[in-house]
C-alpha cells in the first residue's frame, strides 16, 4: 500500500523511539531514522496538544537540508494530568511519584506529528494530533515499586508504557487511540502520508 504510493519519496523519521520505528516497519513504510539534538523547551502558557504541536515543529527546525523528494516526520508525546504536562522522569523516585499521581484517576496522552516537505523550494508543514484518555485503577505502592524497578520507564512520558506490565494490571479504561498512547497515532500517520504522497 503506502510503500508503493511513496516509492518516489524518502521518509525521514526523526525519532530514536524503538516503538515508533516498529510502527513504521509494521505499516510497511520504508524510512531512515535521523535524530538531531533539540532543546525541548516550550512556553509555559501552552497546554495539552499546544505543547506537543510546538515541540514537534521545533524538532523539524533541526533539518534545514531537506530535498524535494523527502518527507520529514517529527513527533512529541506528553501525559497531561490535572492540566499539568508530564515529561520523562529523571530517576526512579520521580518515576514512582509520577505513577502514583496517575493512580485511581483518568489522564490524557497527547501526541502531535509534524510532516515537513518541500514544495517549490519552500517548506510545507502539516501537523496532526491525537488525544487519548487513560484510566488507572488504584495502584498499590508495591505494584508501583515493582514496575519501576523491573521496567525502568525513564524514557517514557508519564513514566509508564501501556503495553508493559503496568498497563496489563493497572489500566481499566481507555477512550481514543491505543496506539497513540504507545507513541504514535498510526491511523493519522497513514492518512496524512497518503495525502502528502501527491505533493
Amino acid at each position: 500500500m503506502l510503500n508503493e504510493i511513496l516509492k518516489n519519496k524518502q521518509i525521514i523519521l526523526a525519532s530514536g523511539s524503538p516503538r515508533r520505528q516498529e510502527f513504521f516497519k509494521d505499516l510497511h513504510i520504508p524510512f531512515i531514522a535521523d535524530v538531531r539534538p533539540v532543546n525541548e523547551v516550550y512556553p509555559e502558557h501552552l497546554k495539552g496538544t499546544e505543547i506537543t504541536d510546538y515541540l514537534a515543529k521545533l524538532k523539524a527546525e533541526a533539518f534545514d537540508d531537506l530535498s524535494k523528494d523527502q518527507i520529514l516526520i517529527t513527533s512529541d508525546t506528553i501525559v497531561s494530568n490535572d492540566g499539568v504536562a508530564m515529561g520523562k522522569p529523571k530517576d526512579a523516585a520521580e518515576a514512582k511519584k509520577m505513577i502514583a499521581s496517575l493512580s485511581g484517576k483518568t489522564h490524557s496522552v497527547e501526541t502531535s506529528v509534524c510532516f515537513t516537505t518541500l514544495k517549490n523550494k519552500e517548506k510545507v508543514q502539516e501537523i496532526v494530533h491525537s488525544s487519548t484518555k487513560v484510566t488507572f485503577k488504584d495502584l498499590t505502592e508495591e505494584e508501583i515499586d515493582f514496575y519501576v524497578s523491573n521496567y525502568k520507564p525513564f524514557d517514557k512520558a508519564g513514566a509508564y508504557a501501556i503495553q508493559e506490565w503496568i498497563g496489563f494490571i493497572g489500566i481499566t479504561h481507555i477512550e481514543g487511540s491505543y496506539f497513540n498512547v504507545v507513541g504514535l497515532p498510526t491511523h493519522l500517520v497513514y492518512e496524512t502520508l497518503t495525502k502528502l504522497a501527491s505533493i
